[in-house]
């Protein structure tokens, strides 16, 4: 028997990657718009707490199990920023271009550009569910100052992995969810799941 999840995202990227390996589970995963839920505020500091409030949402106005994430980049000579506010770190509207320019920016000046992406993920059996099941993941490398390959989105053009001499859009996208922070959450939360 499938048991339907609602994601708390309209992302179908996160939908397929998520329903890749949720699905064998017999878990069978449906975008929150869908429903028309509107997307939940992220008001809190930490991902967690953001990722959480994110699931609660989307379960209360549902009424069926939910599971939502919560990632970023985060910077050590910045003190962990942009960190949950990675997609707003330049301001409304949201822009990777301005994003990245104002990182860059901000680091030019520190000799220590290493920085890691991070990802949480909650599931939710209920929207009271007093035993959220949470996931990390988190993905080392360092922040170069120019732009190298054309995949992904968000900081990956800047995003160096020194192991593998690349940016992360320089990587396929089956590398990319082999070796990212998200995918490591997710494969965290499969086993957990299991």
């Amino acid at each position: 028997m499938t048991q339907e999840i609602i994601l708390a995202s309209n992302n179908a990227g996160k939908l397929k990657e998520f329903g890749q390996l949720l699905g064998p589970l017999g878990f069978a995963l449906r975008p929150q718009g869908d429903l028309n839920i509107p997307e939940a505020e992220e008001p809190h500091p930490t991902f967690v707490e953001n990722a959480l409030a994110k699931a609660r949402h989307a379960a209360r106005l549902s009424g069926r199990p939910a599971l939502a994430d919560d990632s970023g980049v985060c910077v050590t000579a910045l003190g962990g920023a942009p960190g949950v506010l990675s997609a707003r770190f330049a301001g409304e509207p949201k822009s990777d271009a301005r994003n990245n320019e104002k990182l860059i920016t901000e680091l030019a000046a520190h000799a220590d550009k290493s920085a890691y992406y991070y990802c949480v993920l909650v599931y939710l059996r209920h929207a009271d569910d007093p035993q959220p099941v949470i996931a990390e993941g988190r993905w080392d490398g360092e922040i170069r100052p120019e732009a190298r390959g054309a995949g992904g989105f968000g900081y990956d053009p800047y995003f160096w992995l020194p192991a593998l001499g690349k940016s992360v859009a320089e990587l396929s996208a089956e590398e990319k969810n082999r070796l990212s922070h998200r995918g490591q959450a997710l494969r965290l939360l499969v086993e957990k799941l299991k």
